[in-house]
């Protein structure tokens, strides 16, 4: 009893103390709060899963592009299989036509929605894998949480033995990760076809101390000069950055917008924001530049409005005659490419006050093609699309479209551009002055000569000349 009195009072005593430290000092205690931190912890998998709650495995789901999605029970916890310790995490990647899911792929959040982890301290994810077969796994990564996905990063193309390696994940800017939830990512599909087997061990994030010269990127490191109009959009792409390992190899990572800053030479002209988007929002050129924890990126992009543009005028075809290719107006077919690589010719795709154009520049021989799968136009007459350019062209403007015949390939000279063997085309010449400045033209072309008999297979629009211009509205008739 004595113990417990004695303990009792030395308790009063200390609110006592605390409650007149409150009244004399309350607000210089509240100047000093210290806001609330988050774990620092790095391990997330080793024999078990670590601190991640009870709900933290989340599939991608189905989606238009892949109505299966991944198999939800592609993931386990393998009590046979280990590089240390007594288990591991076990990915049956399933086959292509497996009707629960044609291939594996999911994140690790941590459960619940004020949680996260203070990775500020770190450097790397690092792990142990190996496969049932030496086989590339298409995504590892970490920063996605299905929310604002913030400070994701991904290492693609990832080679896997049959023997236990470890894997390193740069961090391109640890600074950045105060609170995160999203502590691993994967992707991975079958070969030829056929499932396998892969196992990660020992996954944490770490503090090497290893990483060395990064080499910060956009726009995959090049230099781009891009003319646009006023109110488009462009979104900043191929953003990565590259450390050296250890080892001595480089590692480059695919980072997510949020790790780089970016700036504008003329924000009267062009603005960007924290994800990457570039507004354009005035006449003139500006340079768009980034730099990510302290090093400027390499690549940049010089955007140049000529000023405002039209929209192009709105078909009025009802959908159900059209097969359409390109047009907010329809819904459009499958197209492999609006870039075939014939030649140098430039492109993007550009946005403008919510319409889609395509735009190619400094045009001398570039192609649309679809053919995964060809077009049957049968019953249709002819092709259309829309067209607008700022150039005076110096000579004909050439649309062609062509088939690929009976043979299924497009079988075309490369030095002429001509069909050859079965194919069949028809081409359209438009003059100089059949190509106005500053204003679109609805171009007409009839399905006929030639092509007639044979446009149940097209699978090819080609365009030859010396000029910049916008594209829309490209459907059949």
């Amino acid at each position: 009893m004595k113990n417990i009195h004695y303990t009792n009072t030395r308790f009063s005593l200390l609110l006592a103390f605390i409650f007149s430290v409150f009244a004399s000092c309350e607000r210089d205690v509240s100047d000093d709060v210290a806001f609330a931190t988050f774990p620092a912890t790095g391990d997330i998998f080793t024999d078990t899963p670590v601190g991640l709650g009870t709900n933290f495995y989340f599939p991608y789901g189905p989606s238009p592009e892949n109505p299966p999605g991944s198999k939800p029970t592609a993931w386990s916890v393998d009590d046979e299989v280990s590089f240390i310790g007594e288990a591991s995490m076990r990915f049956d990647v399933p086959n292509a036509d497996d009707p629960e899911g044609n291939f594996a792929g999911a994140i690790f959040r941590i459960d619940g929605e004020g949680s996260g982890r203070d990775l500020s301290g770190f450097d790397a994810l690092t792990f142990y894998a190996k496969a049932s077969q030496n086989v590339n796994i298409g995504e590892f990564g970490f920063g996605e949480d299905f929310g604002e996905n913030k400070y994701v990063v991904t290492r693609q193309n990832v080679a896997l033995t049959t023997n236990w390696v470890k894997y390193t994940i740069p961090i391109p800017d640890p600074s950045k990760l105060v609170r995160e939830r999203g502590m691993f990512r994967y992707s991975a599909g079958a070969v030829d076809g056929l499932g396998f087997t892969f196992w990660v061990d020992e996954l944490r994030f770490e503090k090497l101390g290893t990483i060395a010269q990064p080499q910060p990127a956009i726009f995959n490191g090049n230099d781009l000069v891009q003319q646009t109009f006023n109110g488009s959009n462009i979104l900043i792409n191929g953003l990565t950055q590259t450390y050296n390992l250890e080892s001595g190899i480089n590692q480059t990572v695919v980072a997510a917008p949020s790790y780089f800053t970016f700036s504008s030479s003329d924000p009267d002209v062009a603005q960007v924001s924290e994800l990457g988007a570039v507004s354009v929002v005035g006449p003139g050129t500006s340079e768009i530049t980034a730099i990510l924890a302290g090093v400027r990126a390499k690549g940049s992009l010089a955007v140049t409005s000529t000023g405002t543009i039209t929209s192009a005028p709105v078909p009025t075809a009802p959908a159900a005659e059209v097969i359409s290719l390109f047009s907010n107006q329809y819904t459009n077919v499958p197209v492999d490419t609006f870039r075939a690589d014939f030649g140098s010719t430039g492109f993007s795709e550009i946005t403008v006050n919510g319409d889609d154009f395509k735009f190619y520049s400094s045009l001398d021989f570039v192609g649309i093609q679809f053919q995964n799968p060809t077009i049957d136009a049968t019953g249709k007459s002819s092709l259309f699309l829309d067209i607008y350019t700022n150039d005076v062209a110096s000579g004909n403007f050439q649309i062609q479209v062509r088939d690929r015949g009976a043979n299924g390939q497009l079988d075309t000279d490369i030095f002429t551009g001509n069909p050859i063997e079965d194919d069949a085309e028809v081409r359209l010449d438009l003059t100089p002055a059949e190509l106005p400045v500053g204003q679109w033209i609805t171009v007409e072309i009839p399905l006929n000569g030639n092509l007639a008999a044979q446009k149940n297979n097209l699978a090819q629009i080609v365009f030859v000349g010396g000029i910049d211009f916008l594209l829309d509205n490209v459907y059949i008739r």
